[in-house]
């Protein structure tokens, strides 16, 4: 049995705290919590996970750790080599690209059903009081992390929001991925701020009920954390790095 309570979700969707139901599988809970870790960036990029001493720190065998470090494998948050084990993904400008570009048409397409949905005003209090919150932790500079968890909660609130089941499933199955580049997209203070206007445009365009103008935030604002990010690996890898930054695209 685990020695400590699990309090995340399961590998391939959203934390318990974002609204994603608590796991019962011994193996989903040993990959909730290592999953916490390496996005969190307690497990650093490259760094491998040692099947023996996992299993020693939750009291199980190795058998469900195997299966935990299976499920992560399959998020893409670990790679688990031939006579190697498993070892944490090294973090990529290429997969920067790949995952933000799908998601910026993803947010995009979600948050226009959204402001376009009759029923809209159902989550509106909600969304704005995170916002608010949001706001309040982008002006205190200390926040950081808070402010992530925050944005977090939010994209997590509007994708439960839709109505399109294909659509909720694609995007949870990107939010471990996305978390961990996300950190360094919202690394900044300076960032943190542009990052709470935008979700602040992003409510007034959902209350209005203009499609359009959510769909434009919506890709615009994912599109400035992968450039910032994508800037921050450049300038710890230099000419190693994978790809140039995009330019950022704002839609028609």
């Amino acid at each position: 049995m685990v020695k400590a309570r699990v309090e995340s979700g399961p590998p391939g969707g959203a934390p318990s705290e974002w609204g994603a139901p608590l796991t019962h599988s011994l193996a989903e809970q040993i990959a909730a919590r290592l999953s916490e870790r390496i996005v969190s960036g307690a497990y650093a990029p490259g760094q491998r996970i040692m099947e023996q001493a996992v299993a020693a720190e939750f009291a199980v065998s190795r058998g469900p750790v195997r299966e935990a470090l299976r499920l992560l494998e399959k998020d893409g948050l670990v790679t688990i080599l031939p006579r190697r084990g498993a070892q944490v993904t090294n973090l990529s400008i290429a997969e920067v690209e790949e995952i933000f570009d799908i998601r910026a048409s993803l947010n995009g397409l979600r948050d226009r059903e959204i402001a376009e949905d009759p029923e809209r005003m159902r989550i509106l209090p909600a969304l704005e009081a995170e916002v608010a919150r949001l706001s309040r932790f982008a002006r205190q500079p200390e926040f950081g992390a808070e402010y992530v968890e925050t944005v977090f909660g939010l994209n997590r609130l509007l994708t439960q929001a839709s109505r399109n089941k294909r659509l909720r499933s694609i995007l949870d199955s990107l939010a471990l991925q996305t978390r961990r580049y996300s950190q360094l997209g919202l690394s900044t203070p300076q960032r943190r701020r542009q990052s709470a206007q935008n979700w602040q445009r992003l409510v007034k365009a959902i209350r209005d009920g203009d499609g359009r103008e959510a769909e434009r935030i919506a890709r615009e604002r994912v599109l400035e954390s992968r450039d910032a990010a994508i800037r921050i690996l450049q300038d710890q890898f230099g000419a190693r790095a994978a790809a140039p930054a995009k330019k950022t695209r704002r839609a028609a």
